[in-house]
């Protein structure tokens, strides 16, 4: 399976969802799954993406160019996609992954996390080859201690004043622990 973590590049405040983190990416590589990611070696980035490679997952990264050589070339990882822009980066992940794990992070991962929803909800998902699929893709919220509340009661005020089609409310797992997440992945 592959499996696309939405991350930030900065190191949380929180020591705790940097293991967290690296949990998820061991488990990931532990069962033989793919890893595709945002590109970066820092933050949580680079743990879930380093906890993945050294259990001896194959991992992806998908960087745009506009970050540079040096930062590029930073990351050891089994492949690593340069495109041009971040928009053809949240496509390529979109398109290459089969579910979506976001972690704590800031207006990037809320972005791509919008991005899923979006192409979810529209039935824009496509698979790696460009075709359109009639499933949606599974999207997981690490919502590490009510990290993500806020952004879940914002989508509960949206479907009760009427704001989705149909009353059809995007389909997110609000999962509280890493372990359910792993749960999840292997179910």
């Amino acid at each position: 399976m592959n499996i696309c973590v939405f991350c930030g590049s900065s190191s949380p405040r929180n020591s705790d969802i940097t293991s967290d983190a690296k949990e998820l990416g061991s488990a990931i590589g532990l069962a033989g799954h793919t890893l595709l990611y945002g590109g970066s070696n820092l933050g949580l980035m680079g743990a879930v993406s380093g906890a993945a490679l050294k259990a001896g997952g194959h991992v992806v990264a998908v960087i745009p160019k506009h970050f540079g050589r040096a930062i590029i070339n930073s990351q050891p990882v089994s492949q690593l996609i340069c495109v041009d822009t971040m928009a053809q980066r949240k496509e390529y992940l979109l398109a290459h992954s089969d579910l979506f794990v976001a972690l704590p992070g800031g207006i990037g991962t809320l972005d791509e996390v919008l991005e899923v929803m979006v192409a979810n909800q529209l039935g824009l998902m496509r698979d790696a080859a460009g075709l359109p699929i009639k499933a949606s893709k599974p999207l997981l919220l690490f919502n590490h201690q009510g990290f993500f509340d806020p952004f879940v009661q914002q989508l509960e005020q949206m479907a009760r004043g009427g704001f989705f089609r149909n009353d059809k409310q995007p389909s997110i797992a609000n999962c509280a622990t890493i372990k359910e997440i792993i749960a999840r992945l292997d179910g």
